[in-house]
């Protein structure tokens, strides 16, 4: 069990979402960047789906109440166990008054910590996640704040059993999405496309779980008066009329009334989860049978052998 002694920028319960519901307007929501939140749940002996935490930016402290083995993945925030590095992408067993720190961003934009159990919230709609928008979902369907207690379900067998396992493969961030292009009614698709593939663009100031608002060259667009709202889904691209796309992300709502341009690959979409404003991103087209090969290779590294790091092992052993 954890307690939060300070929240940071945003911290909220999140797992791989509740699909499914979009027919009644409920967004998928869940983990910004999925592969994160599945590799951490597996270094702690949970399923894929557990419920972990969703830590943003930084700023965030947790103390340790009861022992329990975690695991961080994710971004680079800085993560330290009383003031030492924190060993990242594997799990490590905690102890009572330690205090976990994410002491500020190196690297991307999320932080997932695991524990092993899963973090025990009730289910909303068949998902621990916290639709924040809504209000519901993970601890009260809010970030979480000062003194919160994040407990665990208790893991099976003896937990000093999960400490030392090491994730063997890193995990590809670079800021390029790649994306499959759509039909448009507001014009060429190619046309759009190249334009959103020839030049780099920033993430802006206002973007959120629910879509990354990209600034640059405006993309030539003029909006149908007569277009219907339509059914869409995390990596869709909009174009609004200022030209400026939207990349929809996890919190993205079910439908739509923008034009809809190209969609980012599946496979790429936890790399977009690590994005924060000021960042800058880029696009590339490919084929689908590339974006199926793209799935299909992230899907291996997902179910990848999880190694041991005996050093981290027996710091375990003289801890516990």
């Amino acid at each position: 069990m954890l307690r939060v002694v300070a929240p940071g920028a945003l911290c909220s319960v999140q797992d791989l979402g509740r699909p499914g519901y979009q027919r009644f307007g409920v967004p998928v929501s869940g983990a910004m960047d999925a592969v994160a939140c599945i590799i951490a749940n597996r270094l702690v002996g949970n399923p894929p789906g557990a419920a972990c935490l969703e830590i943003t930016l930084g700023g965030t402290a947790l103390e340790v109440v009861s022992p329990c083995v975690i695991a961080v993945t994710g971004g680079d925030l800085g993560a330290t166990l009383n003031g030492r590095p924190l060993p990242t992408w594997a799990s490590v067993f905690v102890r009572p008054g330690q205090r976990i720190t994410f002491e500020g961003r190196r690297m991307g934009g999320r932080a997932y910590l695991a524990l092993a159990g899963g973090v025990d919230v009730p289910l909303v709609l068949g998902s621990r996640s916290t639709y924040l928008p809504g209000r519901f979902g993970g601890l009260d369907g809010r970030p979480l704040q000062m003194d919160d207690l994040i407990r665990s379900t208790t893991p099976a067998g003896d937990p000093l059993r999960l400490a030392g396992r090491l994730w063997p493969s890193p995990v590809d961030y670079r800021p390029l999405i790649r994306v499959l292009p759509l039909p448009t009614s507001i014009g060429s698709s190619e046309r759009l496309v190249s334009g959103l593939t020839a030049q780099p663009w920033r993430v802006g100031a206002t973007s959120n779980r629910i879509g990354l608002r990209l600034e640059g060259a405006r993309l030539p667009v003029e909006q149908p008066s007569d277009l219907a709202s339509f059914g869409v889904f995390p990596g869709v691209i909009q174009l609004p009329p200022d030209g400026q796309p939207i990349l929809l992300m996890a919190d993205a709502q079910p439908t739509g009334g923008y034009p809809v341009i190209a969609v980012a690959i599946q496979a790429d979409l936890h790399r977009a989860g690590q994005l924060l404003p000021g960042d800058e991103v880029c696009f590339s087209l490919v084929t689908q049978e590339e974006a199926i090969a793209a799935w299909r290779a992230l899907r291996m590294q997902l179910d990848s052998p999880i190694a041991d790091d005996e050093g981290i092992a027996l710091a375990a052993a003289a801890q516990g």
